[in-house]
């Protein structure tokens, strides 16, 4: 039994240089919440997450979030469309592919390093 119900939870996500960081959200259809100069909240649909100014390289390269989505596809075309390579240079980008465990993951770094799995559940 919680001692009191839980409210919400959010990741606290690396950010090297967050306004960069913050660009690279919004560009990828996140919305800022709130914002300062330490810390901004940020959301896509009803998920939310923390964007926290600090960065140690082994933390930030480790770090890692999944983003499910209904078709992965769609969100590859999308990040193509808006030249996120070419706009955020070094970040990492693979195409969507079927894992082993059998999920279909498109791998999105941003410009932190922290890399985001974003999957669908269809099958090809």
């Amino acid at each position: 039994m919680l001692p009191s119900p839980v409210t919400d939870l959010k990741a606290f996500v690396p950010a090297r240089d967050p306004e960069l960081s913050k660009q690279f959200y919004i560009d990828l259809g996140f919305t800022v919440n709130w914002s300062n100069p330490e810390i901004a909240e940020l959301q896509i649909g009803s998920f939310r997450f923390l964007l926290q100014k600090f960065y140690v390289a082994e933390h930030a390269g480790n770090f890692m979030m999944s983003l499910a989505v209904e078709d992965a596809d769609a969100w590859w075309q999308h990040v193509q469309k808006m030249e996120f390579t070419t706009k955020y240079p070094g970040i990492m980008c693979k195409p969507p592919q079927i894992q082993p465990w059998g999920i279909r993951v498109l791998y999105l770094s941003d410009p932190t390093g922290v890399l985001w799995h974003i999957s669908d559940m269809r099958k090809p």
